[in-house]
């Protein structure tokens, strides 16, 4: 072994040994014979250091991973030698080996174990036992051993192979006859002999039974002698989370339902006269969590069992194990309600399934309607807050708090189900006693009852929010609840848990105020003062941005009387913050996005006549155009990075502002009805000077484009005059990046304005395409993968462009290109079907080529093209499937295969029978094709019905690849 290498493995050596001792690690993996000489080391005990042992179970575990079968018998048994003799040393050291090393050997024993034992080593067990005897280095040895070759078997989390899975399955049912009641008869004898002794070992123990117990056969450990055993560990503190593990695992095993049944009452029955049922006498909660998991496994295979017997029509049985799950339903309302919210957690499964029963029987008895009743008050309860909760700075409690919170929801939407009289009753009493007196109340109760009126928009469903129309008791009782709500004046209670609540519940309602408009003044008053917009806190200021947004965007029909009252009111907070000042606005760039939507919500929305919207708009805009021009002779001058950075921020910020105030146009209210159209175009010449910016070119750019998307939807024909220098500035020494971005913005404009934008495409079309190779062509690291990547997207946006241009029947623009030109185009599609490995390129490339010979593959296309059809068209179809990377098995180049037969079938289309002759005669006899299979394949391109050629020419390939 090389000494020196071997220092590297130490944790606390420098950089060059752990570089040195990794090598050296991979080429002892390679080498043929490295592996005996760790055997050897391992065998003799030659090193003492423990990362060495550790490193030498490494290279012996990939000798039987990877390489085993080319070892010779002997040096197998040399293997396994080698590992016996380790575990006999074992039993004599002085020390027992680090748990590192223990749980390596007993990974490579596995592996050993699943590779040898149908074949070699029937006796594996067997030879393990006789060494380790009861010896307790021994016996944890053996026991991780079990552990390890449970997971090599059964762990789901492992993907096998089918090959690997079949495997498995072998070697488990030969286990079953040949040695399984012997491992289990060692089981009871370690627990036996160790269970007052050693509570580690036993611990070990008793979690192998719980692993084992899913895939053996039951009777063998669910008997007597060994559940009596497991029942007294119950009762010894170190042992019984462990025993409760493994009886929540045996009474998880899928059995027959009477015998199911008989296990959970008999159980039940001991654990009950031992006191287990009496939680409130139980201090240790880590115990009573794995005790409420035991319960929740309890209840819930009774659960199985009774649904399985009313299928089966069993009746009395399944009387019998409702009765035996109503028994149950006490101590689970008592596990439900305990204030360690693990342990309600573990329950909620049994509770959650026990409602589900519930809801599918025709009458309810008092104590199950007592039990909806007190799921209800539990879950009520349980859905408070804790003094403890962080609200402004959340971690992983809360985070948990969260989830257990999204449990008891779905409690509450299933009582809904079983009950939703009884739910909406105890609701409505909580929420008007709480908010009677919230003024004195503790925030987490008044949270709490605001949080539960807003659980029943979702736990009661409607269609479209309509909670105020239908069911009168219904809408009546939802109706007082909100109109308390928002005349109880709670929306200036001092804890932002109940402000957020407040907003959330008044959004979730909005069709509320349709019904009783006249509240709608103090609300938008609460969104706009101190309790919303203006909060002290960050969080809740960023929440209601949005939420406001939401609330004008519903009610905008309502809204018309507070219109300028309410873009006085926000002015503030639409101003766009110069990075110099320090001055910390009140809002994020982010949530000012939400404002500026509102704001052009109302303005669009509003019953004003056109003129009146116009001064609105442009008194709304004009602020953000005289900051841009301002902020970007700034940029211009700046010296610093930084400064250049954070400038080149805010004028992104000042044009997104601008993009979103168009989000409130649509179909019925465009900008040329609302006379807006001017501001917009005075904004368009505004943004766009900031393209031929040298300086922080990216986000500068970026912006601009995206404001150019949104004028093309909105401003449709007014943009065109601006696209030619924003395109020519756009195109102005760029990255892969930045062509990938912009070639969308020219598929939209191409797509939506066709011939009325054809001059301006032929103007640009070659500029374009030379900036596109330009960057295609560049030398890049072979190794470079971003580089890679970003050539690939750019070919793929390339392609989509050409496909955009020929598809909106644009093909002059291409035509009218030159000779030359034309024919580079299209060598660059012929090489995108056939050169790259990218079906989704080589599918866009089809899609091209179809539309192109449509185009001009009949008698009149132009001069030789018919040449080019054959020359070059027909042979990609054939080049391209051929390639070893075209995978007919996966979905996106099935697709791609797809569009060559529509390319194929469109070449008949034009050429005729002139076409099946140049493949039968010149073009198949060259690729060596048999006689019979031309003639087989021109008769399937002749059928009519196109998808009887897709799925012949997916077999042709298929035969024809190796």
């Amino acid at each position: 072994m090389d000494e020196q290498a071997l220092l590297g493995l130490n944790p606390n050596a420098d950089s060059d040994f752990r570089q040195r001792a990794l090598a050296y690690f991979e080429q002892l993996k390679i080498s043929p014979d490295a592996w005996q000489v760790c055997a050897e080391a391992l065998a003799q005990r030659t090193y003492s250091d423990d990362h060495i042992k550790f490193f030498c179970f490494q290279v012996l575990e990939h000798q039987v991973k990877y390489k085993y079968s080319e070892l010779t018998t002997v040096q197998q048994q040399l293997i396994r030698e080698t590992l016996i003799s380790w575990l006999q040393a074992q039993m004599l050291g002085l020390q027992p080996e680090k748990t590192f090393i223990r749980n390596k050997a007993a990974q490579v024993f596995a592996l050993l174990f699943v590779t040898e034992y149908l074949t070699k080593w029937p006796k594996f067990f067997f030879d393990i036992l006789s060494v380790v005897d009861l010896n307790p280095r021994g016996v944890d040895l053996y026991l991780r051993i079990l552990m390890a070759i449970d997971s090599e078997l059964v762990d789901r989390d492992v993907v096998h192979t089918s090959e690997e899975a079949r495997r498995n399955t072998l070697i488990k049912d030969t286990m079953r006859e040949q040695c399984i009641p012997n491992l289990v008869e060692s089981w009871y004898q370690i627990l036996q002999n160790y269970q007052y002794t050693n509570s580690e070992v036993t611990c070990q123990c008793l979690e192998v039974v719980g692993a084992y117990v899913s895939w053996i056969d039951l009777s063998l450990i669910a008997n007597d002698r060994f559940i009596n055993m497991l029942l007294g560990h119950m009762s010894i503190e170190v042992l019984r989370e462990e025993a409760c593990d493994c009886l929540f695992e045996i009474v998880n095993k899928g059995m027959d339902p009477v015998d199911k049944m008989k296990l959970v009452e008999s159980l039940c029955q001991v654990l009950q006269t031992a006191g287990f049922f009496s939680i409130d006498q139980e201090e240790d909660v880590d115990f009573l969590a794995r005790f409420s998991k035991l319960v929740n496994g309890m209840g819930q295979s009774l659960i199985v069992s009774w649904t399985k017997l009313i299928k089966s029509g069993d009746i009395k049985s399944a009387q019998e194990a409702l009765q035996a799950i109503e028994t149950k339903v006490a101590l689970m309302l008592q596990l439900l309600i305990h204030e360690d919210d693990d342990i309600s957690s573990n329950i909620i499964g049994f509770c959650y399934d026990y409602l589900h029963i519930l809801k599918q029987l025709t009458v309810l008895s008092d104590q199950q309607k007592a039990n909806v009743e007190a799921i209800m008050l539990a879950v009520m309860k349980k859905l408070t807050y804790d003094e403890e909760y962080n609200f402004e700075n959340e971690g992983e409690d809360e985070a948990m708090f969260v989830e257990y919170r999204k449990q008891l929801k779905l409690l509450l939407d299933r009582l809904a189900q079983v009950s939703p009289e009884l739910l909406l009753a105890s609701v409505r009493r909580v929420f008007s006693s709480t908010l009677q007196n919230w003024q004195t109340t503790r925030f987490m109760e008044v949270e709490v009852a605001i949080r539960l009126l807003y659980m029943l928009a979702e736990a009661l469903p409607v269609s479209h929010g309509a909670h105020f129309s239908g069911d009168v008791s219904k809408a009546s009782a939802l109706q007082d609840m909100m109109r308390t709500l928002v005349t109880s004046g709670v929306s200036s209670y001092q804890h932002t848990s109940v402000t957020l609540e407040f907003f959330e519940t008044v959004v979730r309602y909005e069709k509320f105020f349709t019904v009783e408009p006249q509240h709608i003044p103090n609300v938008l008053m609460a969104f706009l003062d101190h309790r919303g917009l203006r909060h002290s806190s960050a969080k809740v200021r960023s929440r209601t941005a949005y939420l406001f947004s939401r609330f004008v965007k519903s009610l905008n029909k309502q809204m018309n009387p507070f219109i300028e009252d309410i873009l006085n009111r926000i002015q503030d907070l639409l101003v766009l913050s110069p990075p110099e000042n320090g001055y910390q606005s009140l809002l994020s760039s982010d949530d000012q996005l939400f404002i500026y939507e509102t704001a052009g919500v109302l303005i669009v929305n509003s019953e004003y006549p056109a003129d009146r919207k116009q001064v609105l708009m442009r008194n709304l805009l004009t602020p953000l155009m005289e900051k841009f021009k301002i902020l970007l002779e700034k940029l211009m001058l700046a010296q610093d990075e930084e400064r250049q950075a954070s400038l080149a921020d805010c004028l992104n910020h000042a044009v997104g502002f601008a993009s979103r105030t168009s989000k409130a146009f649509s179909n019925k209210q465009t900008v040329k009805q609302c006379g807006c159209s001017e501001v917009y175009l005075d904004c368009l010449q505004t943004f766009l000077p900031a393209l031929s910016c040298p300086l922080q070119k990216d986000i500068l750019r970026s912006g601009v484009r995206t404001f150019l998307h949104r004028m093309i939807i909105c401003l449709e024909e007014e943009v065109l005059p601006f696209i030619p220098s924003a395109s020519e500035h756009m195109l102005k020494d760029c990255e892969a990046k930045d062509l990938q971005e912009f070639i969308p913005l020219i598929n939209q404009i191409t797509a939506k304005f066709k011939i009325q934008v054809s001059p301006f495409l032929q103007q640009m079309f070659m500029p374009l395409l030379r900036a596109i190779f330009e960057v295609l062509l560049r030398p890049a690291e072979e190794n470079d993968q971003s580089a890679a990547l970003e050539k690939q997207m750019l070919r793929r946006s390339y392609f989509a462009f050409l496909q955009t241009v020929t598809g909106s029947g644009m093909s002059e623009v291409i035509a009218n290109q030159g000779a030359e030109n034309v024919e580079q185009v299209l060598v660059t599609v012929i090489q995108g079907a056939v050169d790259y490995p990218d079906p989704i390129a080589q599918k866009t490339c089809f899609i091209i080529l179809s539309k192109l010979v449509e185009l001009w593959g009949g008698k009149d296309g132009p001069v030789g093209f018919a040449d080019f059809v054959y020359k070059h068209i027909v042979p990609a179809c054939f080049l391209a499937p051929l390639k070893q990377t075209f995978d007919l098995a996966d979905a996106q180049t099935v697709l791609a295969l797809s569009e060559c037969a529509v390319t194929l079938k469109t070449i008949h289309l034009k050429r005729g029978p002139e076409c099946v002759q140049y493949l039968q005669q010149e073009y198949l006899p060259s690729l060596q094709v048999a006689p019979e299979i031309i003639q087989e394949f021109c008769q399937a391109l002749q059928q009519p019905d196109a998808k009887v050629f897709k799925n012949y020419l997916k077999v042709f390939f298929q035969r024809a690849k190796p």
